[in-house]
This record gives structure tokens, C-alpha cells and sequence, in this order.
């Protein structure tokens, strides 16, 4: 794959479009964007207030198209949260956020004069639901579960975009580790007062990586000329025991406690067994055959190298 920062700024500079810009990993793909020369495109919920930015609404399926014509790329990584306790009406926005909103960028997309070269398309590992220790990459069959509908439905909607000629990545994320937000930052409270522990039995797997490299990834695939569905997960997974106790270990903390299976399910519902206690053991084969480099391949190296910026 290309060194995703080394590349002529002169002559490779582009246009890419982002949805979800506002998130984690959105503002982080925006700055690193934007460090390498090239020009972000904001997809907005509100009303465009600048050049760079567009409208859109997809629950009433309207989009600034115009604007969209002539651009680079796109990358699209709108989507409810996750985190909050899955009501029919939240599982609906989970659904619709994502469903709809990739839908109607990818009709829009189809009917663009002149059409992006790459839409990188949001996904999860969430797609292969719960699996034990089964070992995951892109070519393992799909799971079974409210998320994994979500995804299937999700990667499918990029269809009419394929069909369109343009080359489509769907990103299947695992657990994205960052100083400033996400999981990592809900679990070093608990951790820092020595009352962090393994979740449930902890012999599920978690497929993580580091904010960095996720951005890096999504950087080499908007140069790279992958297409269909590539795991964004560092190489090295790991059970949530082995994660509770490098994490204690890094942070020089004990962790003897465990969060019971009841707990989790009578505080988060639902979404306790799809997204705590399921067990996801995906490794990013097609990254790691195109040349990729991870950065931070371990958890250990990872959590040292996130905790040490958390604290500047």
C-alpha cells in the first residue's frame, strides 16, 4: 500500500467528502487530510455556512448533490451512537442512520456527472456477531444479531455505487482505542481507582485498534486499489481478560474485579450481549497483505502509546 503522508502534495492534492466529520474518527481522518494537502468536504446535518461544507438530511432524503460533483472521494462514516440503551426507537435510528444515510449518498453518488474514483464506506466487525474463538477475516461468513443486520444492510446499500463503476471499501472497524474518546477513556476511570476488572466471563475476544492507525488505514485506502470489505483491526486481538490486565498493567493498577454477565444486562440491556460480552476474533487479513504497516500492532505498545498522550 502507499505511505499514506509521503505523497507529492503538489500534484496528488484532492477533494474528499466526509460524513460524520464531527466524530472521532471523523475529525481525525480531517486533520490528517487536510495535513497531507489534501482539501475536506464537510456533509452536514444543519445548514451549509461555508465552502466547504454541504448539506444533507437523510431521514427526509435530501442532499446537496451539485456539490458533490467533481469530488475525489468520500468517505462515509455517519451513524447514530451505539452507546445508549437500545429501545425500538433507538435500534430504529442505529438502523436508519446508517441504512438510509448510506442509501441515499450512494443513489446520489450514482448520479453524479462526474463521479468520485473511491467511497469508503463505514461497516463493523459487529457484521460476524458473536463467534467465540473463531478465528475472523473478510472472508468469514456473517453472524447473526441486531448488529450484523445493521451492517449487512449497511455494506449493501454501497451496491448501486459498485454498479456505477466506482470502487467501494466497506471499513468493518473494530474497537477503535483513543486518548479522547471512545471506549478506552469509559474504562480508565474505574481502572485508575483499582476497581477495573474483566467483563462478564472475559474470555470473549476484542478486536481493537488505535485511533492512528485507523486514520492511517483510511488514508492508504483512498490511494490503494482495494475494494469491497477490508477489516480495520490491528493484527493482534485479544480476549477482554488479557485486554483488563495489560490495561491494569499499564496503568499500575490492579484488576481483580469482574463485572458479572447480570449486571452488564440489567444496566445495558440489549446491548450488553452484542456489544460487552460478544466475542469477535477478526484479524485485518487484506490490510496486511497489501503492505500495510500497523503502527501498533500490540495491545501493550498501543495502550502506552494512547495512555502517554492522554496525559500531555
Amino acid at each position: 500500500m502507499t505511505n499514506p503522508v509521503s505523497r507529492s502534495r503538489e500534484t496528488l492534492a484532492r477533494r474528499i467528502a466526509i460524513t460524520g466529520s464531527s466524530g472521532l474518527i471523523g475529525s481525525a481522518l480531517m486533520r490528517a487530510l487536510e495535513s497531507r494537502g489534501d482539501t475536506v468536504l464537510h456533509v452536514v446535518r444543519r445548514t451549509a455556512r461555508a465552502p466547504h461544507e454541504l448539506s444533507w438530511n437523510p431521514e427526509a432524503g435530501t442532499i446537496e448533490a451539485a456539490k458533490l460533483d467533481g469530488v475525489d472521494g468520500i468517505v462515509n462514516l455517519a451513524g447514530e451512537n451505539l452507546a445508549q440503551r437500545w429501545s425500538d426507537s433507538a435500534k430504529r435510528r442505529i438502523y436508519d442512520s446508517r441504512v438510509k444515510g448510506t442509501a441515499l449518498l450512494a443513489t446520489t453518488i450514482a448520479a453524479l456527472d462526474q463521479k468520485p474514483s473511491v467511497l469508503l464506506s463505514g461497516s463493523a466487525v459487529g457484521i460476524y456477531g458473536d463467534r467465540g474463538d473463531e478465528l475472523l477475516d473478510e472472508s468469514s461468513a456473517s453472524g447473526s444479531g441486531f448488529l450484523a443486520d445493521v451492517c449487512r444492510a449497511w455494506e449493501a446499500a454501497t451496491s448501486v455505487v459498485s454498479a456505477a463503476g466506482v470502487r467501494v471499501v466497506q471499513l468493518r472497524t473494530g474497537l477503535v482505542l483513543a486518548s479522547h474518546g471512545g471506549l478506552l477513556q469509559k474504562m480508565l476511570k474505574p481502572f485508575r481507582f483499582g476497581v477495573g476488572g474483566k467483563l462478564g466471563s472475559g474470555g470473549q475476544w476484542m478486536s481493537w485498534i488505535v485511533l492512528e492507525d485507523h486514520v492511517r488505514a483510511m488514508l492508504s485506502l483512498l490511494d490503494a486499489p482495494l475494494n469491497g470489505a477490508v477489516n480495520l483491526t490491528a493484527p493482534n486481538p485479544v480476549t477482554n481478560s488479557k485486554f483488563t490486565k495489560v490495561l491494569a498493567h499499564v496503568l499500575g493498577r490492579p484488576s481483580f474485579f469482574t463485572v458479572p454477565k447480570f449486571a452488564l444486562e440489567l444496566a445495558m440491556g440489549e446491548m450488553a450481549d452484542e456489544t460487552a460480552l460478544v466475542s469477535q476474533r477478526a484479524i485485518p487479513k487484506r490490510l496486511l497483505e497489501a503492505g500495510f504497516a500497523f503502527q501498533q500492532p500490540t495491545l501493550d505498545g498501543a495502550l502506552r502509546s494512547v495512555l502517554t498522550r492522554s496525559a500531555r
